[in-house]
Formats: structure tokens, C-alpha cells, sequence
């Protein structure tokens, strides 16, 4: 985990450093590789830059390679790392290096110790390079018990050379670190498998997680609480599994707090689909669907270890979605927070009825700001793609998710709520229906999500959806300082954004 990573930033004596690796960057552009400027020499780099394209180095995203050492340094060997073409935009090059440094660390699982020499050019840079570092420096060895020898463990030391001064780099140091850690957390709840983690164990693991922050209080309804609260959707979402749903409010409630945010968070722990059952390919990957919840908690988290003068709240919206004689049926009707009646068509369509009854609570909070963050549609996937997660709701609220995610080196695309897809959802014999049209089904999702949003005399509670669906776990190759499986996508913008709310 993150927690016993260490960073530094040093200035100079870099090549006495001893390291088992010195980390450099490579520009690409029409004209061929080019190291970036580092502490070596004119004759060390010249020699490194004479063998790029033999190697094939072209400085693209994702191309790391590993040289025998060189004598200005003490390290054992020399990392090039891509970064892509060189920028004089602040934040494009920012992502860059958080990019680049990011796949040095991950590929770089087995070394203890790196000194990652790239250009910094301010404090920013310098951030972004720790993030890099925190994020890569990841595995996941979860039950492995046999075969445990075989992970290799991740770079738990890393010096960064800058000419930013260490007192200057410090807090971004931290924040790197909390933030990191916050990711990690995230990753490993979402890779954990549904035999271990189900509502009431996700329940205890957000409990230990905010044991020990300061002005963070954990309340958890257990099922007769919201029998009797009328949480319809999660509990007609759960109550086809032998192991009960959960929801679970984590408050962070700092005295000198001005805004409060609520982060709503889909939780469901394992999803067959319900009655309406998937095929048995589409369950392999649905141990992810909590991913939701895991992100929401872990930012709060995060927000509350760095002390920001914001309230956040996650709510965390459990439950299993299984089949049995006790599940909800197509065509039942369930009754949501607030009295809003729906009927369930599909029983596959589960994660906005828990979502329902999770924004209709926060909406009675009186927060200033609501964000839900769910694994909702394959229809996301289909839109955007694995690595763009999408982002619906209120416009000015969209639009600072938007630039959060762009600060904090995530995809996040803003998406429409068409109001001609709304009738869609109306239902002959209930207030809604669970699914809409068949085209734009995203879309539905964010307009049925919308309904449960409450209003004040100024209008509706500014909000927005994200839907993370693919981005949350990756199926493919690890890239970036993206390892397989779980990502911890969508904390890093929320963190961001809640940081912007808080005037920081």
C-alpha cells in the first residue's frame, strides 16, 4: 500500500544516489526521440540518445525501457521512460509526467528503490510526478497464498530530482500519498472477490478504513433499519441474496467547514443480473460493481486526511443482486426513499434503484452539492469506451467534473440529458419504470437517476452523475499507472474537485 512508500525530493549529489534504478524521460516528435534534460552529462546523454532508434524508442506513452547503467549515476540500471511529445501547456504537461513516471513505477515492481530524474518545472510538475509514483507503485497479491512468492513486491522509495526546493514540494509530497493511498484502497476493495466482500463485510471495511481521521463519523443501517426507512430499492435489490444489504453514511464534518458535498456511491457487491440473469461470461467481472461505493468512500477519506474545510458525506448503497424465491420479479413494483413508486422490468437494471434510494436520503441533508458515482450502464462502455468515463447532471457542476478530471489526469466526458428520452420511463402502473428506451440507455439511467434529486426553493440540488462503468476495471493490459482489474478511477477527481469546492 501507498503507506510505506516514501518520497523525496533532491536537488543535487544525484549521481551519489544508490538506487536500483534512475528513471528518464523521453520526448517524441516528427523528428525522432530526444532525451529529456536531466543531471547527466553532455557525453552521457549524447551516448543514450545514440542508441534510441536502434532500440525503437520513440518516447511514446507506454514505452519503457530498461539499460545497463551509466557512470553518472550509482543506480544499477537506466529507465527511459516515454512522454509522449513536449508541451508548454501547464496541465497537458503535468499529465505527461504523471503518465510516464506512473508506468516506470508500475513496470518497475521489484525494485526498491528508484530516483526518477524528468523535468520539473514548478511545483505542479513536481506533484505530478509523485502521483505517478504513488499510483504505479501497486500490487495486489489479494488471496494468494502458495503462490504469494511469486508478485513481485512494488518501489517502496522514490527521489524525485528537482530543482523545487523541499520545502516548496512537501504538502504535494503528502497529498501524493494520501491521495495514492485512497486509490490503493480503492483498487484492492474492487478486486477483492463477493465471497469476501458483501454488504455487511464492505460495512466493516469502511468502518476500519476512517477509524483513526479526525471529525469522520461512520452510521450503518442494517436491514430492519431500512425496512423500516423506506429504502425500497435497496432492499428490493437485495433481498434475493442470503447475506442483506447495508447502507452506510461516512461523514466527514470539519468545524470550519463553508459547503457540504454529498458523494452517492453504487455498491453492489456481486451482480448476476437477478431473475433477469446474465449469461455466465458477463458475471466474470461483476465482483466490480461496488466500485461505486468504494471510490465515494475512499474520497472522503482522502478529503478528510488532508483537512479540507468542506463537509463531505459518502453514502454507500450495498447490496448483493442474486436470484432466488425471494428476489424481485419483472414487473414488481417497489416503493423508493421519499415515496416514489417503480416498476422493475428488469431486474438486471439494479444499480439505479439502489442509487434512487441513496440520492433521495442526501437530498433530505441539505447538502449543496450531490455526485453520484456508479458503474451503471454498458451502454458507457459502448459510448466512450474503457478509459472515458462520462459525466451528466447540472451544467456548472458537470462542467467543474469535467476540469477536475482534466487537473487530476482522468477522462471524464460530459454527456446530455435528452428530455425527449424521459417519457420513456413512465410506467403504466407505477410513477417510473427501471429501464427506458433501448437507444441512449446512459442517457435513461442519468434521467431516472435525476428524478430522485431534491429540490430547495432555489430549484433542484445541483448535481451530477458519473458513470464509470468500464473505466472502473480494466480487462485488458495494464497501462499508464494502471494496473489490471481494479483502477480507482474517479477518486482522483473527486478529491480534485472537492479540494476546488474548498477554495484550494
Amino acid at each position: 500500500m501507498t503507506s510505506e512508500i516514501t518520497l523525496s525530493v533532491a536537488s543535487s549529489g544525484a549521481d551519489a544516489i544508490d538506487a536500483d534504478a534512475l528513471v528518464l524521460g523521453v520526448y517524441s516528435s516528427s523528428e525522432g526521440a530526444s532525451l529529456a534534460p536531466s543531471f547527466l552529462s553532455a557525453q552521457t546523454v549524447e551516448g543514450l540518445e545514440a542508441v534510441l532508434e536502434d532500440l525503437g524508442i520513440s518516447g511514446a506513452a507506454d514505452q519503457v525501457y530498461r539499460l545497463p547503467g551509466v557512470e553518472d549515476s550509482a543506480a544499477k540500471i537506466v529507465v527511459l521512460t516515454g512522454l509522449g511529445e513536449r508541451s508548454e501547456d501547464a496541465a497537458t504537461r503535468a499529465n505527461a509526467l504523471r503518465y510516464g513516471v506512473g508506468s516506470a513505477a508500475r513496470q518497475l515492481a521489484g525494485c526498491e528503490n528508484i530516483v526518477v530524474a524528468v523535468p520539473t518545472e514548478d511545483v505542479d510538475d513536481v506533484a505530478a510526478v509523485a502521483e505517478g509514483i504513488a499510483f504505479g507503485a501497486f500490487t495486489d497479491s489479494q488471496l494468494k497464498e502458495k503462490s504469494a512468492e511469486k508478485v513481485k513486491a512494488p518501489v517502496s522509495s522514490a527521489v524525485i530530482i528537482t530543482d523545487v526546493e523541499a520545502d516548496a514540494a512537501s504538502s504535494a509530497l503528502e497529498r501524493a500519498l494520501i491521495l495514492g493511498e485512497a486509490v490503493h484502497h480503492t483498487r484492492v476493495l474492487v478486486n477483492t472477490p463477493p465471497s469476501h466482500l458483501y454488504p455487511e463485510t464492505f460495512a466493516q471495511q469502511a468502518i476500519e478504513r476512517v477509524k483513526d481521521l479526525d471529525d469522520v463519523s461512520v452510521r450503518v443501517f442494517e436491514p430492519e433499519e431500512l425496512e423500516a426507512e423506506g429504502f425500497g430499492g435497496i432492499m428490493g435489490v437485495g433481498k434475493g441474496s442470503s447475506r442483506g444489504p447495508r447502507f452506510v453514511e461516512v461523514k466527514y464534518a470539519p468545524q470550519d467547514a463553508s459547503t457540504s458535498v454529498a458523494l452517492v456511491g453504487k455498491g453492489i457487491t456481486f451482480d448476476s443480473g437477478g431473475l433477469s440473469i446474465k449469461p455466465g461470461a458477463a458475471m466474470m467481472t461483476m465482483k466490480c460493481d461496488m466500485a461505486g461505493a468504494a471510490s465515494v468512500l475512499n474520497a472522503v477519506a482522502a478529503v478528510a486526511e488532508l483537512g479540507l474545510p468542506i463537509g463531505a458525506t459518502a453514502y454507500l448503497c450495498l447490496a448483493e443482486n442474486m436470484p432466488s424465491g425471494t428476489a424481485t420479479r419483472p414487473e414488481d413494483v417497489l416503493t423508493m426513499r421519499g415515496g416514489t413508486t417503480v416498476e422493475v422490468l428488469n431486474t438486471d437494471a439494479e444499480g439505479r434503484l439502489v442509487m434512487a434510494d441513496g440520492l433521495a436520503y442526501a437530498s433530505e441533508q441539505n447538502f449543496d452539492v450531490i455526485l453520484d458515482v456508479a458503474t451503471l450502464t454498458g451502454a458507457q462502455m459502448i459510448a466512450l469506451g474503457t478509459r472515458t468515463s462520462a459525466v451528466m447532471g447540472d451544467d456548472a457542476i458537470r462542467q467543474q467534473i469535467v476540469d477536475a478530471a482534466e487537473a487530476a489526469g482522468e477522462d471524464f466526458w460530459p454527456m446530455p440529458l435528452p428530455a425527449h428520452l424521459r417519457p420513456a420511463l413512465d410506467s403504466q402502473v407505477a410513477d417510473l419504470k427501471n429501464i427506458g428506451s433501448r437507444f441512449g440507455g446512459m442517457l435513461s439511467a442519468g434521467i431516472f437517476l435525476k428524478e430522485f434529486v431534491g429540490s430547495t426553493d432555489e430549484g433542484q440540488i445541483p448535481w451530477a452523475h458519473l458513470d464509470i462503468a468500464s473505466p472502473a476495471f480494466n480487462e485488458e493490459s495494464a497501462f499508464g499507472f494502471t494496473p489490471k482489474e481494479g483502477t480507482g478511477q474517479s477518486v482522483p477527481t473527486l478529491v480534485k474537485f472537492l479540494e476546488t469546492r474548498a477554495g484550494n
